[in-house]
């Protein structure tokens, strides 16, 4: 996917450990940022291929009165039962690692020269292997918990299942280019960004 002008660089964390917040402050600081989780949201709307792939194999139980997907409630199936969930990966990462390849080409085009795919499962779906970068933001599992259940209302029970589902980050911590760490206060993570960019412009040299 890279090239000699283009860095591309995937950014990848546990969920809920601050990808969202790194991206926006990425973002402010002029990058470019190609969202997988938008992207997953985008091609199982209605009418798209993969939302015909997903009712017939889940049912209508996970549609909401307006026929889209209710993501929750497919949510609460897919992490209650792994063959479900690899089931659901396999109907809508075709789908998304395509829209990705063509956004990567679209920023390109324009001579875009740092690009960051923001993708949660960036190590799970061998991603890694297609960029030039990896980037972990990383937190205490504690943190990472109490933010889950509270940003998502979720039980104890659900936000550990969720978590459990991911790669360890002690896996992540080892493939990972770059750690980035997201412990403390929205300043103190305004300066490891500040570090991290630096760091790429070396790289970059």
């Amino acid at each position: 996917m890279g090239s000699e002008n283009a860095m591309i660089i995937g950014l990848t964390g546990g969920i809920a450990t601050g990808k969202s917040t790194v991206s926006a402050l990425l973002a402010s600081r002029g990058a470019y940022l190609i969202d997988s989780d938008q992207i997953a949201r985008q091609v199982v709307e209605r009418g798209e291929p993969a939302y015909e792939e997903i009712v017939k194999h889940f049912g209508k139980q996970v549609l909401l009165p307006d026929g889209q997907i209710d993501r929750k409630e497919l949510g609460r199936i897919v992490f209650a039962n792994p063959e479900e969930r690899a089931i659901l990966e396999k109907i809508t990462h075709p789908h998304i690692f395509r829209e990705i390849k063509k956004r990567i080409e679209v920023a390109k085009a324009e001579g875009k020269k740092l690009i960051f795919l923001d993708v949660p499962l960036l190590f799970e779906t061998g991603l890694d292997r297609q960029v030039d970068l990896t980037l972990l933001i990383d937190t205490d599992e504690r943190i990472q918990l109490e933010r889950l259940i509270k940003r998502d209302q979720l039980s104890r029970e659900e936000a550990e299942r969720r978590i459990e589902a991911q790669m360890p980050m002690g896996e992540k911590r080892k493939k990972a280019d770059y750690i980035l760490s997201n412990r403390g206060s929205i300043k103190e993570l305004e300066e490891e960004v500040e570090r991290f960019l630096k760091w790429v412009e070396e790289k970059r040299g």
